[in-house]
């Protein structure tokens, strides 16, 4: 923002003058018409009396500051007169749109403006008509160089559209859709037209529905480029196994809420893609035989077991003995308590590279926690939640041993005061603590623990308990764009990025765990 107010001064400069008659003419003129005042003034050279610095800037220079602005003062610089109206709009790369059915007729005088978009995002509300194929189409005609696209709610969308989209812009390397009704035919055509295409995250794609009749997806020439695929809420999930299996450089797999039987396609996919470092599982239907096949993963960094109950203690050691580079794991035993005590021994006994785990619903005693304290010497992030069995005794454990730790996350457990004065002499790296939820901690033992060591942040929350949930986020982190709203409103440019109003309870239940661990962890 430093550079906005430099260039809101140097613009301001412009306008002054010795005599106050003068300044309040030039003033209003720049304010009522800065174009008119441009033509006028010419916007270069000497003006009245005060060089203009700002308009011997080369047009690259310009583009540099504007790309560092935040969009709403983006936009206001693109009203100070015709040159940075035209440098503002060609310099912008990162655009996000209504995509609501008004948006058609815009489409032309849009990317005459903002001919250099690589990454677009087009949302349409869930009570609103979004724009069909014919739109999506002339928006691939003019940004031939798009890199991102992201699609929300864009029910009008068909195969046919994507098709002729995929043709067109075949340098897409990311595809983000959500709620869309194209079916396995725009998806695959996709697929066989970017061949740069390296993520690609797919959300209740909702025009693949008949498990017998679904058209397999994939691999097309984008599965040698893939590194990350997110599948979310799909109906039938397993279609994609055939891209999944036929990606070789894959590196992240995210499977959340997809139905089928996973356990018979891991064998098949750890084994033709051994490579894979990163793997998210959320309520999925996997067992111990799915875990013991993703453990050929030998370069596998980072698990997320969320509300699998079929998977148990069995499964983990299985990981555990093979995938010995692990350095994030995070399960939600879903009260289940299939995974304890046996699991994580295991993980501590060959897993010494681990630095982050996160137990929701697991009931881990001393035997576990004294065993990955002493040999996770790099252990530097802890979050244990909803655990009937951590009580001060365990918290005394870690305290004592869990020299690295640096973040600590508790919440629902049977701890009291007497666990964060083990705190005050333990983990002598610590510099964040967070308690939540846990009835034995009061507000005078988090102050205490504050006068003890001032420098170690202390967050105390003493709400009532409640039911704890791992699930992941249905969103992600928002492209920071211009939205223009439909030809009903004047067409001007916000700070937010259009999002649609598919909010629902598992969002609201993510913020309250997940949502937790990740403000003390990033």
């Amino acid at each position: 923002m430093g550079q906005s107010a430099s260039t809101a001064a140097a613009v301001s400069s412009c306008r002054e003058s010795k005599n106050h008659s003068n300044r309040s003419k030039i003033k209003s003129t720049a304010l009522i018409s800065p174009m008119l005042a441009e033509e006028s003034a010419g916007c270069r050279g000497i003006f009245d009396g005060v060089s203009d610095y700002i308009s011997d800037l080369p047009d690259e220079c310009l583009a540099c500051i504007f790309q560092s602005l935040g969009s709403g003062d983006r936009k206001r610089c693109s009203l100070v007169c015709r040159r940075w109206l035209r440098i503002e709009g060609q310099s912008r790369h990162r655009l996000s749109l209504d995509a609501q059915k008004e948006l058609r007729p815009m489409i032309p005088s849009l990317f005459s403006r903002f001919d250099a978009v690589t990454k677009l995002a087009l949302k349409c509300g869930r009570r609103s008509e979004s724009i069909g194929d014919e739109g999506l189409v002339l928006i691939s005609l003019r940004c031939r160089n798009l890199r991102r696209l992201k699609l929300r709610a864009c029910r009008e969308l068909t195969d046919t559209g994507m098709a002729a989209f995929a043709k067109n812009c075949k340098g897409l390397k990311k595809l983000s859709c959500g709620s869309c009704t194209f079916g396995a035919k725009g998806m695959n055509a996709v697929l066989e037209n970017c061949s740069s295409l390296e993520e690609l995250s797919v959300k209740r794609l909702r025009g693949i529905t008949d498990v017998a009749a679904a058209e397999p997806i994939g691999p097309g020439i984008a599965a040698l480029s893939l590194k990350t695929i997110c599948l979310k809420e799909l109906y039938n999930g397993v279609c994609f196994g055939p891209l999944i299996i036929g990606a070789k450089n894959l590196r992240t797999l995210k499977l959340f809420r997809c139905s089928g039987d996973w356990d018979k396609l891991f064998p098949i996919i750890t084994d033709r893609v051994p490579g894979v470092v990163e793997i998210h599982l959320e309520r999925l239907q996997v067992s111990d035989v799915g875990l013991a096949a993703i453990s050929n993963c030998l370069d596998l960094e980072i698990l997320h077991l969320v509300k699998t109950p079929e998977c148990t203690n069995v499964g983990l050691v299985s990981i555990a003995e093979r995938c010995k580079l692990l350095r994030k794991l995070h399960i939600d035993g879903w009260k289940a308590n299939r995974i304890g005590d046996e699991g994580l021994v295991a993980i501590a006994k060959s897993c010494s590279n681990l630095q982050e785990l996160v137990l929701i619903g697991v009931n881990p005693t001393k035997v576990s926690l004294q065993m990955l304290a002493s040999s996770c010497l790099n252990l530097e992030r802890l979050a244990l939640c909803g655990s009937d069995t951590v009580g001060d005794a365990e918290i005394s454990c870690i305290a004592t041993k869990c020299i690295a730790l640096k973040k600590l996350c508790i919440k629902s457990c049977p701890v009291n005061d007497n666990g964060l004065e083990a705190l005050v002499a333990g983990c002598p790296n610590l510099v964040k603590v967070k308690v939540k939820k846990c009835r034995g901690v009061t507000p005078e033992g988090a102050d205490w623990l504050r006068a003890s060591r001032p420098l170690l942040a202390v967050n105390l929350d003493t709400g009532e308990p409640e039911h704890q949930d791992a699930s992941a986020s249905d969103g992600g982190v928002q492209d920071n764009g211009v939205e223009f709203p439909p030809m009903a409103a004047p067409v001007t440019a916000t700070n937010n990025v259009a999002s649609s109003s598919s909010g629902t309870g598992r969002s609201t239940s993510f913020k309250s765990s997940y949502g937790f661990i990740h403000q003390i962890f990033f």
